[in-house]
């Protein structure tokens, strides 16, 4: 998934996914120090795509903070 369409995801969402993402980025890890797995760069995209996620989710959660500090001042 691009970071173009992880953007347009909610928040809820995202933590969702990066749960997930996590929980098979794990059992990649593990699976590889038992045995070698088929596609080692598996693993590399993982890892990717869970810091795209997370990086959304910081930039959601700072958007989130603006829009609420903004709604303060007024």
């Amino acid at each position: 998934m691009k970071y173009e369409e992880i953007k347009n995801l909610s928040l809820h969402e995202v933590n969702e996914k990066i749960k997930t993402e996590e929980e098979v980025l794990q059992k990649l890890k593990f699976a590889h120090a038992i045995s070698p797995i088929e596609n080692p760069m598996k693993i590399k995209h993982t890892r990717k795509y869970l810091a795209r996620l997370k990086t959304a989710q910081r930039a959601k959660k700072f958007e989130n903070n603006q829009q609420h500090n903004d709604t303060k001042e007024s």
